[in-house]
């Protein structure tokens, strides 16, 4: 995609930005091409885990509050009912341990028990995806040093065979064309890394608030000594161990 003389040749009807775009991956070479690959896969990953989020219900904690509070209340129905037509995960969560512990005491032990599993299944769903953007943040550094190793390598070459009348300017330019394929594993890694830390610490916030909400149900219901304490941190590390 270069002319003769090293300037990046237009693409047909796309402008210089777009040639010079190709221009680079083509002085890239194949790693540069799978670090392209590989940012398209962490767009589309970023972009959906921050849809599954949304529809999980992490963010809304609010609507679920005031549900519990009419539990504490004492209106076991109210607040069943308010739990039911909320939405999103804590809203489920805490349906499951209000309709288990409706039955009475005797249900106490069996309301912990599914509360614990709906628990786990939720932030279970929630962390799908984190796996593949950690890898994508591990790889995209190494694809590009990879690239950058065979690119110095190849001007090494050139320069052993041209001997005493190699230029130094060929030289440098053989070498920043090997660069380019670390700094773009380098500009993948970073957002992805940054976004990945962001829906870490979506999900434990999460977790911490499906603990809360559960623990304040159960306590509210004189079951402290069957209470899911820690229900929700405990079927994450679940999930972190099964993973």
């Amino acid at each position: 995609m270069a002319s003769e003389s090293g300037a990046p040749v237009e693409a047909a009807g796309m402008g210089p930005a777009v040639g010079l775009m190709l221009d680079l991956l083509d002085k890239g070479g194949p790693a540069i091409w799978a670090i392209l690959g590989l940012s398209v896969v962490a767009l589309a990953l970023i972009l959906w885990k921050l849809w599954a989020l949304f529809a999980v219900g992490a963010w809304h904690r609010r609507a679920v509050e005031a549900a519990v509070l009419r539990w504490q209340a004492g209106d076991h129905a109210g607040g069943l009912a308010a739990a039911r037509a909320g939405r999103g995960a804590c809203a489920a969560l805490v349906a499951v341990a209000m309709q288990g512990l409706a039955g009475g005491a005797a249900d106490r032990e069996q309301a912990a028990a599914e509360t614990a599993r709906v628990a786990k299944r939720i932030l279970g769903d929630a962390q799908t995806g984190l796996r593949g953007l950690e890898l994508i943040a591990t790889i995209a550094p190494l694809l590009g040093l990879f690239g950058t190793v065979l690119g110095m390598i190849s001007a090494f070459q050139a320069l052993e065979t041209a001997g005493a009348s190699a230029e130094a300017s060929a030289l440098a330019g053989g070498i920043w064309e090997a660069l380019l394929t670390t700094a773009a594993g380098m500009a993948v890694a970073i957002p992805v890394s940054a976004a990945l830390t962001w829906y870490e610490s979506v999900i434990d916030r999460l977790r911490l608030d499906m603990e809360d909400l559960a623990g304040r149900v159960f306590n509210a219901s004189g079951a402290v000594e069957t209470a899911p304490i820690g229900v929700a941190a405990q079927a994450g590390h679940a999930v972190d161990a099964a993973e």
